[in-house]
């Protein structure tokens, strides 16, 4: 790939599109003016022709006047909201667009006209369109700013995906400029976006798919094409997401199944693609389901092509056999949403004949988090979900003939105390609950499936299967079903899809969970450590509250043992400490997992004893919260930490908001499931748990957000046995990867990155930075640049170093080796800092910034802080216009000789650069000069004292050009084109200067009455415009054998000019 060019990669990508059936075209044989225009204003996104044609031809019932109110509707959106635009297309494109006509009677009928053809993907129109140039709104100037996604996909008129290619060969154009660039695109040219369903990124190598409203963090890689296996990792990205995306079929498919907008509060609407695993999971489970539910006989095929993942149907699996199968999606993967897109397929298929969907789980709590998440999926159900309030409320919402989404926990299927008998005579048995629906149609879908929470033999589960005895049955789970839970399978089935930590971690969609145990910190005699029994039996929550009195003896021995006074004032005291020093490495969030609601309240008294200010009476203030229920008969104590449901969600809502100073939550049971607060990076467990239950209490901060490097579970308890335990079934049930990682190793691995970045300044003295004040700190600096810059390549295997020791320095905070040597990574991130720094506009890019240093050192200065590279060598910063005399002396007079070199090099780099975007001739003269002169001195061919003279004589001869216009009488553009003529030397002696800057002039007015928008990729312009260069050129006798080569000089100028134009235009 090296050698590749940007267009070239746009070249492939229209290949595997065409591959895929795709017509490909040239954006400006489109464009307005051509001979084969479709627009007739470069402000029209959508290529109208093509939507009438589409719209006419997929609705042919729809009477004329009909169809053109729904290209109205289409074309004209209404709000000023580009997100409520798109959504509103959106329906339209999933739902078809509402029209009114009148029929032959007189009456008015109403009508949904199509837009797409989603059961026959060739009723469609494909399109591809490079280089397809949009102006915002309808201005008429022609410097009016201008935009050219690199490639528009089109179906039926409407542009429904835009991709950003850049060139993996070139350093600094990555997948994250072209994410930047759309960015850029969806302010300046929103017109463009309203109708958007997907958005791609690419730099050649690597490819990412996002949508509309997707942050960096959502914009995910696609690794399957099929969706059966992986695809093969020595395909390009690039091409994996084409084909496995854009195939026509998967790609209708996606936009009607698997784009949901969610409402995140305050009316903001965030916009959610399927991943990969999700959209194959789903289509898998789907053809189960109809497997599961239809008997053998029956007429209904599944349609071919849905796809697979280890998403594979089950071998053993029998039609008509009622169990679906188990869907493994690793906690923070996605889980709920993937329940939804399944709920939303299996609901429209033909096959299911209008089914009923039975969602449950085991706990109020969940119950209202997962009917929250559909409700907000409405649309995708097509339908609102329905909450069963009661046992009675649920027999009445499943005694319907059909249809129907409806949540409900487990507990409303147990029989009412007058079924507990039999009836005289009744063929019913005692305790069985009464038939409610013996329809085939009905889907019972099980949020975490596992025996310890349904009790599929002789509890709740049971009494269900009585209720409901013809319904299939499908689990959807975050951890693996234990391997000796064989009536799990009995009534589920086995897994037909598993997306693993590992393959999760891979993928960015969770980050990986470290675990420290802090027992040895808690100065407690051996008599006084909670010890836990491998046959201990939790006691939940609900259980507490409601019977106290049976609280079994066990678990009420550890809890006095767990909740002594010494031992949680301890806790308070590291946890304290512990927190704080994460919150300066790493902004975010802390959960606290307390044994019982007595000990969360001792503990929240012990904390705001070392911290009164983190308390505050009021819900909507203060640092740190308890999270619980309660009853009224509960100690007074108790009773401003309990709170109703509405508190609670209102409470929800600051903690997952990263920037509301809520910071830390103590809990017992709540908020442990299905609970996501991606900024929540701690969480310090006191709690007795195992197997399934710590994992999932453990994966509440695997969540993605920003620059989250991984979550910490910080032990007080002694849980790493029940890790073990949970690892060891986690990877016999076919799962790979880490349930949590040892602390030690990122420890280690820190360790690892310190030695290098130790070796790099071995030899120097960096003592005054750990000891000395401010001034002293930065005196130190200018001395560690030399020393760096001195060694091969110093400067980029310091920036590797310091940036791979940043990231593993954050996981280990706040272990006692990363303290020790926090001041020295200090030092490093302000070396790197300062050796980094651009000139140019100060920013640097996402990959720049350091994930883990911001705050870290206490005292010292941080990186952010570092004065920049001037100040650090005592110099003033200059006006790198100017380069004036004074400055230049005195970086000529500098000690440090190579720092001197290296500043030097990135001011005229930095002036370079910006007199490239006028004066093309000029700057590649300049760069090359420079070029030359660092390759010298990199080869060690001059003395550095030689560089530094060629680098000043240089730097003034770049001052000294850019007063040429002074003496010449020329502008800046018009010395721009008399660069581009003087190159030829032949030229200057025959035409003399005041020839040349009258050539200068007339080019200058000639180009600017010339260009059009598109002009530099319209070849028809451009030979005009060469006609025009060519004949002012013979008109002042320029030599003939030197015209072709100045016109071409004078066209590439005018590219440059032009962009200079458009932009201040």
């Amino acid at each position: 790939m090296a050698n590749l060019t940007e267009s070239e990669i746009e070249s492939a990508a229209l290949a595997w599109l065409a591959g895929l059936g795709y017509q490909t075209v040239f954006g400006p044989d489109i464009a307005p003016g051509m001979p084969g225009a479709e627009r007739t204003d470069y402000s029209e996104v959508v290529l109208a022709q093509r939507l009438r044609d589409a719209l006419a031809w997929l609705n042919p019932q729809v009477p004329a006047d009909a169809l053109e109110e729904a290209f109205r509707k289409l074309t004209l959106p209404d709000s000023p909201s580009l997100v409520v635009n798109n959504h509103v297309i959106h329906k339209y494109l999933v739902e078809g667009v509402p029209v009114e006509y009148q029929r032959a009677d007189g009456s008015i009928g109403g009508d949904l006209v199509r837009v797409l053809d989603y059961d026959e993907p060739e009723n469609n129109e494909f399109l591809a369109v490079n280089q397809f140039t949009v102006v915002e709104g309808r201005g008429d100037s022609q410097f009016a700013p201008t935009r050219r996604p690199d490639i528009v996909l089109f179906i039926n008129g409407l542009p429904i995906a835009v991709m950003e290619l850049k060139n993996a060969a070139t350093e600094n154009a990555t997948v994250w400029t072209a994410f930047n660039q759309l960015q850029t695109y969806k302010t300046q040219i929103p017109s463009l976006f309203v109708y958007n369903e997907a958005m791609v990124i690419s730099d050649g190598v690597e490819a990412r798919i996002g949508t509309l409203t997707a942050d960096r963090e959502w914009f995910m890689p696609w690794r399957t094409i099929e969706g059966e296996e992986l695809a093969d990792t020595r395909l390009p990205q690039l091409r994996v997401v084409l084909e496995g995306v854009f195939e026509k079929q998967r790609f209708l498919d996606l936009i009607r199944h698997f784009i949901v907008f969610e409402d995140v509060g305050g009316g903001v609407l965030v916009k959610k693609m399927a991943g990969y695993h999700q959209y194959h999971a789903v289509n898998v489970a789907v053809q189960e389901t109809i497997r599961a539910c239809v008997p053998p006989a029956s007429p209904w095929q599944v349609r071919e092509g849905e796809g697979t993942f280890f998403a594979k149907s089950r071998k053993d699996a029998k039609p008509g056999d009622r169990r679906v199968g188990v869907v493994w999606h690793t906690q923070g993967s996605g889980k709920s949403l993937t329940m939804a897109f399944y709920a939303g397929r299996v609901v429209l298929h033909p096959a299911m004949e209008n089914p009923t969907l039975v969602v449950i789980t085991d706990r109020n709590d969940l119950d209202d988090q997962l009917y929250g998440t559909f409700a907000r999926c409405h649309e995708l159900l097509r339908q609102q979900p329905v909450q069963a309030q009661s046992r009675a409320h649920l027999r009445e919402l499943l005694t319907t003939s059909s249809g129907g989404v409806v949540f409900t926990t487990v507990h409303k299927f147990f029989p009412t105390d007058s079924e507990d008998l039999p009836a005289p005579g009744a063929a019913r048995q005692a305790g069985q609950h009464p038939l409610l629906s013996d329809r085939r149609n009905i889907v019972v879908i099980a949020d975490e499936a596992h025996r310890s929470q349904y009790d599929f033999i002789d509890g709740f589960a049971r009494h269900m299967r009585e209720a409901l005895p013809n319904a299939s049955f499908i689990g959807f789970t975050g951890t693996p079903v234990e391997l000796a839970d064989k009536n799990t399978r009995a009534v589920f089935g086995d897994y037909i899809s598993i997306y693993d930590i590992e393959r999760a971690v891979k993928d960015g969609a969770t980050v990986p969970i470290y675990y420290e145990s802090r027992l040895a910190k808690l100065e407690l005699k051996e008599t006084e450590r909670p010890k836990l029994d491998a046959e201990f039996e939790e006691v939940t929550e609900g259980e507490e509250v409601e019977h106290k009195e049976r609280l079994k003896t066990k678990w009420a021995q550890l809890e006095a043992l767990v909740g002594t006074e010494k031992r949680l004032n301890l806790i308070a005291e590291d946890l304290v400490k512990h927190f704080e020093t994460r919150l300066e490495a790493m902004d975010g969030k802390a959960m606290i997992v307390c044994m019982s609601r007595r000990i969360c309240v001792e503990l929240y008294r012990a904390i705001t004893t070392i911290r009164p200010d983190w308390h505050h009476e009021d819900d909507n203030a203060g640092i740190l919260k308890i999270v619980m229920t309660g009853l009224a008969a509960d100690p007074v104590g108790w009773q401003s930490h309990i709170r109703n449901k509405q508190r609670r969600e209102e409470l929800a809502k600051r903690f997952k908001d990263p920037k509301d100073p809520f910071k830390i939550v103590i809990v017992r049971d709540m908020w442990l499931t299905g609970f996501d607060a991606p900024c929540l990076h701690t969480m310090y467990v006191d709690k007795p748990m195992r197997g399934h239950g710590l994992m999932q209490a453990n994966a509440r901060v695997n969540r993605v957000f920003k620059d989250k490097q991984g979550g910490l579970v910080v032990d007080y308890l002694g849980l790493a046995d029940q890790l073990k335990s949970a690892l060891a079934n986690y990877t016999e049930s076919g799962g790979k990867g880490q349930t949590a990682i040892d602390q030690e190793e990122a420890v280690a691995v820190m360790l690892e990155r310190y030695e290098v970045c130790c070796g790099i300044f071995h030899g120097f003295d960096w003592s005054p930075w750990k000891t000395g004040g401010p001034q002293e700190r930065l005196s130190v600096l200018p001395a560690a640049q030399e020393h760096v810059l001195a060694q091969d390549d110093g400067k980029n295997r310091l920036v590797k170093a310091v940036g791979e020791l940043s990231k593993a320095f954050a996981l280990a905070v706040p272990h006692e080796k990363a303290l020790e040597i926090r001041d020295d990574v200090a030092f490093f991130q302000a070396v790197r800092s300062v050796l980094t720094k651009s000139t140019d506009d100060g920013r640097r890019s996402p990959e720049e910034v350091e994930f883990a240093i911001r705050q870290i050192v206490s005292k010292a200065v941080s990186s952010d802080e570092v004065i920049d590279i001037f100040a650090a060598a005592g110099l003033k910063k200059p006006d790198i216009s100017i380069l004036s005399d004074e400055f230049l002396a005195e970086v000529r007079g500098m000690p440090q000789r190579n720092l001197a070199v290296e500043m030097l090099r990135k001011l005229l780099e930095g002036e370079i650069k910006a007199r490239g975007r006028k004066n093309l001739v000029q700057a590649r003269s300049f760069a090359e000069l420079l070029e030359n002169a660092i390759k010298k001195y990199q080869n060690r061919a001059i003395e550095t004292t030689q560089v530094i003279e060629e680098l000043i004589a240089l730097a003034k001869d770049l001052r000294e050009a850019g007063r040429r216009g002074e003496k010449l009488g020329l502008t800046d553009d018009e010395v721009a084109f008399y660069d581009a003529l003087e190159v030829n030397d032949s030229a200057v002696k025959v035409l003399g200067d005041d020839t040349l800057r009258l050539i200068a002039q007339e080019l200058v007015k000639a180009v600017r009455n010339s260009i059009t928008i598109d002009w530099t990729v319209r070849e028809n312009v451009r030979a005009h415009m060469r006609v025009n260069i060519k004949r002012i050129l013979r008109k002042y006798g320029y030599p003939p054998d030197k015209q072709a080569r100045a016109t071409e000089l004078v066209l590439e100028q005018a590219e440059v000019l032009c962009k200079d134009w458009t932009e201040k235009g």
